[in-house]
């Protein structure tokens, strides 16, 4: 059995919680539909998606990350050969879905972001 101090948890009452600055829970996470009109599933932290172009998105934080030292992870539901990420900023982090030899729009795809708010 596992023992929760009350007073190492915050914010519990809307949106992820806050525990010990964050460190060990998502800070943010989405599901989106990557191809034709790209849309949000669901998400948390997350305000919107930019569509730019093939294979190439933005994802937009509602809250701001603490600094640019977090550690986002994405995958795909699409078999290609290369994902990434890059160009990550307080606000926004972009994601990029490559086939070997062209850009490809994806249709589901999954990020989670572990880091601080600011």
């Amino acid at each position: 059995m596992s023992t929760v101090k009350a007073n190492d948890l915050t914010n519990v009452t809307g949106g992820i919680p806050t525990v010990k600055s964050q460190q060990l829970i998502p800070t943010a996470w989405v599901n989106f539909n990557g191809s034709s009109t790209v849309a949000i599933r669901d998400s948390e932290n997350v305000s919107s998606i930019t569509d730019e172009g093939t294979g190439k998105y933005t994802v937009n934080f509602a809250t701001a990350m603490a600094n640019v030292n977090y550690a986002p992870q994405w995958t795909i539901d699409n078999n290609l050969n290369q994902i990434w990420v890059q160009n990550l900023t307080t606000t926004t982090m972009q994601t990029r879905a490559y086939t070997g030899s062209s850009y490809q729009d994806i249709n589901g795809a999954y990020v989670i972001v572990m880091g601080g708010q600011a």
